[in-house]
């Protein structure tokens, strides 16, 4: 939605800047919604549909209980903070939305306590780091009060959902109805975790009992014939 609309822009030479943010004013509140779709330059648009591509990703697929919530209400207090902060002058750009999901995926990893997350975290860091900087009034032309806004929401979110339980998938062998005996892997090793051999006659019931099983009525034979080595040359 992001491209379409800056194609629009350039397409037909539309400016759809005054749809922007404008603080503290009666219009300006239609920006909370318009303006992360609104971008000044292709420089503009691919810094920020980059990132916010791969922190979506790493919101939807680890944060599945709560993405949505992080991702609509984000969006809209980030905004409205934006709006109550910021100088008046219009401030456009989805970078707001980008480092609300940076700092909600670094604290929520930091205080979540799982290690997987904690080196999700990290990556985030490692690859955004840099963003940090923009928090702060160092360059006149950009928004530092829409990343500053964004900062502050991703972590009062990733706080309010420190206590909220992840969600976690369990492996077959986990569940507590699963019947190791009819595993034909995990038969193969005893309780101390070493590997046993299994008589091939008992692999073959095992077998037979199994395909019985699994498909009742069902009965496969399996016929073995020897050939000479006369027959063997000849095909």
């Amino acid at each position: 939605m992001l491209w379409v609309v800056f194609w629009i822009e350039h397409r037909f030479r539309i400016d759809f800047t005054q749809f922007g943010i404008y603080p503290r004013s009666v219009e300006g509140l239609r920006g909370i919604l318009f303006s992360p779709f609104i971008h000044g330059s292709l420089k503009h648009i691919f810094n920020n549909t980059v990132p916010l591509f791969v922190l979506l990703m790493g919101l939807f697929y680890f944060y599945r209980h709560v993405r949505w919530k992080v991702l609509i209400f984000g969006f809209l207090l980030t905004g409205m903070l934006t709006w109550t902060i910021g100088r008046p002058a219009f401030h456009i750009g989805a970078s707001g939305i980008v480092y609300m999901l940076v700092a909600f995926i670094f604290f929520k990893g930091i205080f979540s306590g799982y290690y997987q997350l904690v080196a999700i975290a990290l990556v985030v860091v490692f690859l955004y780091g840099g963003l940090w900087w923009y928090i702060f009034p160092i360059d006149p032309k950009i928004s530092w009060e829409g990343h500053l806004s964004g900062f502050i929401v991703g972590f009062i979110f990733a706080l309010i959902t420190k206590n909220v339980p992840l969600s976690q998938s369990k492996y077959e062998w986990e569940r507590e109805d699963f019947d190791d005996s009819k595993d034909a892997f995990i038969r193969h090793f005893d309780e101390q975790g070493n590997f046993k051999e299994i008589p091939p006659q008992e692999e073959l019931e095992d077998d037979k009992r199994q395909s019985t099983e699994g498909n009742p009525g069902i009965k496969i034979n399996y016929i073995y014939t020897e050939r000479n080595k006369d027959e063997s040359k000849d095909q």
